[in-house]
């Protein structure tokens, strides 16, 4: 068993108040090994972002690695750090209890969707990555990203036990509706454990449509075992591998696969 904190937390536009914030939530992650915080954790979108990027030695990650070395706790959370050509990246770092860096994921797919164009600020990724933390082989997806499936497929390719999903999904029509759809469906198509945490809703900036909140966990055969709700909060949850077995052996899906699979 590993025990995952689900970290739904506001975020400012201030890296600062979003450090404290973080710190707090560590502190209430009692007992967890891996902690998971939402999709632009370092500040909220905005234009302000090419400004604000840090490089991951910066202050934001290194103080998200004190509190890592501090609580004994593995981390997951979502900055930007600048890029080559005046954008940024959307990174998600994942970092070992000891507070090293272990790796890092630049966002693949941008949100260029619902009137809004991320690409105008925010440079692309092009790899995969799954790291290991806390027992298990973690595959890294942020918010927009969780629409492909041939990503996660990738990741299970290459060994992920867990997608850890991490976001700052917009409200609007139909859209929570997307959220809890698209994560349920990776984890059942995958047969995977899926944490996905997104952004709470921060009530001082509520009209900029971001955080939704509905952080959860969903077991391989696609059953929601936590749903955080939408407002502030911290849930601790448990990952059982053997159970993913279990439910492999039932769902023999990733061996059935003719299109796109694995030569043996």
């Amino acid at each position: 068993m590993t025990s995952i904190a689900l970290c739904q937390i506001p975020v400012s536009p201030d890296p600062a108040v979003n450090l404290e914030r973080a710190r707090e939530a560590l502190a209430a992650a009692e007992g967890a090994d891996l902690a998971i915080f939402p999709e632009a954790t370092l500040t909220r979108y905005g234009k302000r972002i090419t400004e604000l990027a840090e490089p991951l030695d910066g202050p934001f990650v290194a103080g998200l690695a004190e509190a890592a070395r501090e609580h004994g706790v593995a981390v997951i959370a979502g900055t930007f750090e600048p890029g080559a050509d005046g954008r940024v990246h959307n990174t998600a770092v994942a970092l070992r209890p000891d507070g090293s860096l272990a790796a890092a994921y630049r966002k693949i797919h941008l949100f260029d969707s619902f009137g809004a164009q991320e690409s105008t600020l925010v440079a692309r990724g092009d790899e995969p990555v799954v790291v290991e933390l806390a027992g298990l082989r973690v595959g890294l997806v942020t918010c927009y990203d969780v629409r492909f499936p041939e990503l996660t497929r990738a990741l299970v390719d290459r060994g992920a036990e867990l997608f850890a999903v991490i976001a700052a999904w917009g409200s609007g029509v139909l859209k929570e509706d997307h959220w809890l759809t698209l994560v349920r469906a990776r984890a059942l198509e995958n047969t995977t454990w899926t944490a996905a945490v997104g952004q709470a809703p921060n009530p001082a900036e509520s009209s900029d449509g971001f955080g939704i909140g509905r952080s959860l966990l969903v077991d391989p055969l696609g059953v929601v075992r936590s749903d955080l709700g939408s407002g502030p909060g911290v849930g601790v949850v448990r990952i059982d591998t053997d159970f993913t077995a279990s439910a492999r052996a039932t769902l023999p899906c990733l061996e059935h696969r003719v299109l796109g699979s694995i030569e043996k």
